[in-house]
């Protein structure tokens, strides 16, 4: 009958049980690091080239903003110089060059639409808390100052509508036109004087002169707000310009 020998095994001390415990130790704890650091450097990535896409954003907002502040508060003087001309004066008295030109900017139009694709995707993915707080919470402000001013705009919307059916009765639609061009290239150009003074001396006539035509078409061409639409257009500009600047300091020459 065969007799199996076991093997002898060689116990181990209590000293070699404590480095091989910390071994996998360091081992599980070097793990861990090492996915902490990917996982940092892969969000520092992430969060550059979100960076990089909502500067982008914001730039074209911030263009867009200074292009419809200009024409708006343009727009808000002529309106005033309107209601002055039409408040101080007999109609019939007033040139009908200067009520053409003043009175086509109570039919202003133009709108702000933010690039917000970005400022969206941060949302849906949570990935804005990857972001240094303070830009975070600008971030989150300047959506709050652009939905507002969305609302303004909305608002708006409707009595635009109306000034405009209102201003139809009032101005010829063919030297509406023509006043409406010489607008526009001065905007884009620069005054074109010599065009705009043979406008103004040509005497267009006016479908109507009823003053209370006139009063109802002032009184809806004042509840459109034009200066409050303005300096909410400047709030959203200013808070534009300030998160832009921050952002290109904290995100822009780092890599």
């Amino acid at each position: 009958m065969e007799v199996h020998h076991h093997p002898e095994v060689e116990k181990k001390g209590f000293k070699e049980y404590l480095l091989e415990g910390l071994m996998i130790f360091l081992a599980v704890t070097m793990g861990f690091f090492a996915e902490n650091i990917r996982e940092h450097i892969t969000e520092h990535h992430k969060v550059k080239a979100y960076a990089a896409t909502m500067m982008s954003d914001l730039q074209a907002d911030n263009d867009s903003l200074k292009d419809l502040i200009k024409y708006y508060t343009m727009a808000s003087a002529n309106v005033d110089s309107l209601t002055s001309l039409l408040t101080k004066n007999d109609i019939k008295k007033i040139p009908t060059g200067k009520l053409y030109y003043h009175g086509l900017f109570g039919g202003a139009s133009g709108t702000f639409i933010p690039n917000d694709a970005t400022f969206q995707q941060l949302k849906s993915t949570g990935s804005l808390q990857f972001f240094e707080k303070h830009i975070a919470r600008e971030i989150e402000q300047y959506d709050q100052l652009c939905r507002r001013l969305q609302a303004i705009q909305e608002n708006d919307r409707a009595i635009y509508v109306e000034v405009r059916k209102m201003r139809a009765r009032i101005f010829e639609f063919q030297y509406n036109s023509q006043v409406n061009n010489i607008v526009q290239y001065s905007y884009l150009h620069g005054i074109d004087t010599a065009a705009l003074n043979k406008f103004l001396k040509s005497g267009p006539p006016l479908l109507t002169y009823d003053p209370t035509v006139f009063n109802e078409y002032l009184e809806m061409v004042r509840s459109r707000f034009l200066p409050r639409l303005v300096r909410s257009m400047k709030m959203v500009l200013t808070c534009n310009t300030k998160l832009l600047g921050d952002m290109k300091k904290e995100y822009g020459d780092r890599e």
